[in-house]
């Protein structure tokens, strides 16, 4: 006798089959999903890229930089080494058309017999190709008087440090009050670097001076490369001091233009010619590009 064939039996293999494939893929897609929900935690504790830091905190930064300042706090006066690096360094750190070079004895010796007073007057009216105050207008008497005292003591000087305005029997001027400056028209062109710093009879003239330079343009204002500018790169492309090409010719300074952003900032960072690298300062490579960028819209 005959039995009917069990549906059942005939699907079997095909069921098996498919239990097999799934046995094998349910957990495969599982582990994927796992992954993918828990790699975020995982990597949350791993250490963060730097490259992708630095972008997120570049795309982050405010437009504008500022500086909340305590009106009612202490002034803070910059030392004699930093108006030096900031400053004076440009001209005197590699003796610029003819600037006593800094730390020559034999370069400093005739400017140090004329005495404190006469380096201090030189320094904050201008001399020769230096402009006053090195070229910037935003440094005090005090701190001109600290670079002039640095520099020349460290080419051979013994002048004591300036006082602080305002310490009891402060005398920024000099040391010896009596003393009377020596003229301007008897001192060589080159003078003493931009120092800081000076007597109370001509401190508020001096002071009356800087703020007029500046009233026309709070600082405030000013761009990133122009701030750099006026205090750094004035001293020399102002004037056009040892050939150096000067602020808004177009003429002298197409040929640099010509060699593009990247070779001019090159040069600007290793220095080139009778510039020192970073024209003598200690400006970021940011700050000296926004410097070029201004100073060849002023060419163009």
């Amino acid at each position: 006798m005959s039995h009917p064939e069990n549906p059942s039996a005939t699907k079997s293999p095909l069921r098996l089959l498919i239990t097999v494939i799934l046995a094998f893929l349910i957990p495969i897609a599982i582990i994927i999903v796992m992954t993918n929900v828990l790699s975020p935690v995982i990597r949350s504790g791993a250490e963060p890229d730097p490259y992708a830091v630095e972008q997120i905190a570049s795309r982050i930064q405010p437009v504008a930089g500022f500086k909340l300042v305590d009106a009612d706090a202490p002034v803070s006066y910059k030392t004699g080494q930093q108006v030096f690096e900031s400053t004076c360094s440009a001209c005197h750190g590699s003796g610029v058309a003819g600037a006593p070079k800094f730390g020559d004895a034999g370069d400093w010796g005739s400017y140090i017999q004329q005495g404190f007073d006469s380096l201090l007057k030189n320094a904050i009216d201008g001399i020769g190709a230096m402009p006053p105050r090195g070229g910037n207008a935003a440094l005090s008497d005090f701190e001109v008087a600290r670079a002039v005292v640095y520099m020349a003591n460290a080419s051979g000087a013994d002048f004591p440090e300036p006082a602080e305005p305002g310490e009891a029997g402060a005398a920024p001027e000099s040391a010896a009050a009596d003393t009377a400056p020596a003229p301007a028209s008897d001192t060589p062109a080159a003078e003493a670097p931009a120092a800081e710093a000076a007597a109370p009879a001509d401190a508020g003239a001096a002071e009356t001076v800087a703020a007029a330079d500046t009233a026309a343009k709070p600082a405030s204002e000013m761009s990133v490369g122009e701030k750099l500018y006026q205090q750094i790169c004035i001293t020399c492309h102002d004037t056009g001091l040892a050939g150096a090409p000067k602020f808004g010719d177009r003429q002298a300074w197409a040929p640099y233009i010509e060699t593009g952003l990247d070779t001019m900032l090159k040069n600007a960072i290793s220095g080139v010619g009778a510039m020192p690298p970073r024209g003598g300062s200690q400006a970021t490579d940011d700050e000296l590009k926004a410097a070029i960028e201004y100073i060849i819209a002023a060419a163009q």
